[in-house]
């Protein structure tokens, strides 16, 4: 029996849209979200991938249903929205998830203004309009979670990625400033911070950037897997975290600065 037949899960009855779930973390994240009892919405722009993972979601007995979404879009974030509270009816809880570091980054005064760019574009902007659109629907359904995935970096402690760093630390200011601002509209809004999470993607990165090998050698607890992430999110998104909000979770394997 799986949990939605059981209805024991901690999402039943809730509706999410996470953005950034075609894959990695985000992928799992959805799949927990769905075995939790939630609705989904599987954000994305890879629409091939995005496909499979509501197919998988609803092969297991979930409820899930593909959005293409390029979080740096308006209009794209707007219809997203639109779509899950067409398709499910409301919104309770926003995951924005889409972003990443790549080899690509550097320090300021050699890092390409192109990869500036594409960071605060993607990580940050995208988060933003992600909760442009979402906060007002999630208010309109009476409160629920907003989660932003941002970084261990945001903290400012990771050299050689100043382009990421700084985007991701924006993440964690407009997470901290909105959850001021709709907290009496029983938005709750939070951020996970990780360090390096094994996904395909760092796995790649490990191996052409040696900052990023030399900060997965001082995680002594070793790479954190995307379940993690995915466990402390469904935990933000659940009635059991109603009363946090404003919160930097830190998922750190380990490293200290």
């Amino acid at each position: 029996m799986t949990q939605q037949e059981s209805g024991a899960g901690r999402l039943d009855g809730k509706v999410a849209l996470l953005a950034g779930a075609t894959g990695g973390i985000g992928r799992v994240m959805a799949e927990m979200f769905a075995a939790e009892g939630a609705r989904v919405v599987v954000g994305g722009r890879r629409q091939h991938e995005g496909e499979a993972v509501a197919e998988a979601i609803g092969a297991r007995g979930g409820q899930a249903a593909y959005r293409q979404l390029d979080v740096s879009d308006e209009a794209s974030v707007e219809g997203a929205v639109r779509f899950a509270v067409s398709e499910f009816g409301r919104l309770d809880v926003l995951v924005s998830n889409a972003g990443g570091s790549s080899a690509s980054d550097g320090p300021v005064t050699t890092a390409s203004i192109e990869e500036f760019w594409n960071k605060a574009r993607v990580d940050y902007f995208g988060t933003f309009l992600c909760s442009r659109f979402a906060i007002p629907e999630i208010a309109r359904s009476g409160g629920g979670s907003v989660i932003n995935v941002a970084s261990l970096a945001g903290f400012g402690t990771t050299p050689g990625r100043d382009a990421y760093s700084s985007a991701k630390g924006a993440v964690l200011a407009l997470t901290r400033s909105t959850a001021r601002e709709y907290v009496r509209d029983r938005v709750r809004v939070n951020a996970i911070a990780p360090a390096t999470v094994r996904t395909e993607r760092i796995e790649r990165l490990i191996t052409e950037a040696p900052g990023a090998r030399e900060m997965v050698e001082r995680q002594v607890l070793g790479l954190i897997e995307p379940s993690e992430i995915a466990h402390a999110a469904a935990f933000l998104a659940s009635d059991a975290a109603r009363s946090i909000t404003g919160q930097i979770i830190a998922i750190n394997g380990g490293l200290f600065e």
